[in-house]
């Protein structure tokens, strides 16, 4: 039997970096430096289910800053 025929009974944890970008983790286990925990834990499909719903915008939270930061000075121009 490989492992994807076995039942995943792991709790895991959504943390998220400093770039709003999100991962599941290991709930046992200490998070990966430069992640925290965003609140969640559960199985692996509740876990990717929560981050399908709140990450909606996949773009790392330095460029979405600075789009929004030139759109302004467009805008302002």
């Amino acid at each position: 039997m490989n492992r994807d025929e076995t039942e995943d009974t792991t709790t895991y944890k959504v943390v998220v970096n400093h770039e709003a970008q999100y991962s599941i983790w290991p709930a046992r286990k200490d998070n990966p430096l430069g992640w925290a925990d965003q609140g969640k834990t559960g199985s692996k499909t509740e876990c990717l289910a929560y981050i399908n719903e709140v990450w909606t915008d996949m773009r790392p939270l330095s460029l979405r800053q600075k789009m929004e930061q030139r759109e302004k000075q467009t805008r302002s121009s």
